[in-house]
């Protein structure tokens, strides 16, 4: 099957699924991974959407996913839609949670890859998945270094969502309206889960920020997020760390907001 051949398939089975209008079809792709968001928190079947990303090649990713914040929100949406989908059907992988996430089942641009793969080589950008965020995956192999974002950016961690309590919630990224979109689901999942003690100026927020510290430019790239972003109202002399609740929660979503003040 040619590549023309199989998008075109792609937005006709889209289009009779997803009630796309004709301003979606400009990105089949990144329109079949909204769908993939969307259509399941209609609590309805997306099968026909994961055989679909089964049967693209890299070929058809590298070319319509092409600019960082496309890729960005493709895979964002991607990794949140597989782990609702997976999880739904079956919970039990969860109980061990290091082989759920690193063993191959997303098939996908012609290659069967782990949530890890597509967390850690494609949206961090080739980071190892232990190192806090300093270190680089030692084999990166070509289809990573093909399809991997150009530009870190360190929002993501508060838009992935890998099935647990404490996750940032999931919503649907769109590469035009990518900023604005990070911005507001960083800031509403930061007010809810920091606390702030002005008197001792001790931050307490979340292990994101220790686990990944050097995404955030370290501690004090922490410190200095939480502060320049209003989160807290002075410069915090110490940052302390919530217990992250690994209890399974599916169907976490929430809307995304685009009115300014």
């Amino acid at each position: 099957m040619t590549q023309t051949i199989r998008i075109s398939w792609l937005l006709l089975v889209l289009v009779s699924f997803g009630n796309i209008s004709i301003a979606q079809e400009k990105n089949e792709l990144i329109t079949a991974s909204q769908q993939f968001i969307n259509i399941q928190k209609q609590k309805k079947s997306v099968d026909h959407i994961v055989e679909l990303f089964s049967k693209t090649t890299i070929e058809d990713i590298i070319t319509k996913i092409v600019t960082n914040d496309q890729k960005l929100a493709f895979w964002v949406n991607v990794y949140n839609g597989f782990i609702q989908y997976t999880l739904a059907t079956k919970p039990e992988l969860y109980e061990d949670r290091r082989a759920f996430f690193s063993e191959e089942r997303i098939k996908i641009a012609g290659e069967l890859l782990s949530f890890a793969d597509i967390e850690h080589g494609i949206i961090r950008k080739s980071q190892s998945p232990i190192g806090a965020g300093y270190i680089r995956r030692i084999f990166r192999p070509m289809w990573e270094r093909k399809l991997r974002v150009d530009k870190k950016d360190w929002r993501v961690h508060f838009a992935l969502n890998c099935g647990a309590k404490s996750c940032p919630p999931i919503a649907t990224y769109s590469p035009e309206m990518l900023n604005s979109e990070f911005d507001f689901m960083t800031r509403n999942y930061l007010e809810e889960q920091t606390t702030y003690n002005s008197e001792t100026r001790v931050v307490t927020t979340m292990s994101f920020f220790s686990w990944f510290r050097g995404d955030f430019g370290g501690i004090r790239g922490a410190k200095k997020i939480l502060y320049k972003r209003n989160i807290i109202v002075s410069k915090p002399k110490k940052i302390q760390f919530t217990t992250y609740d690994w209890t399974l929660l599916l169907g976490n979503y929430r809307e995304i907001n685009y009115k300014t003040d």
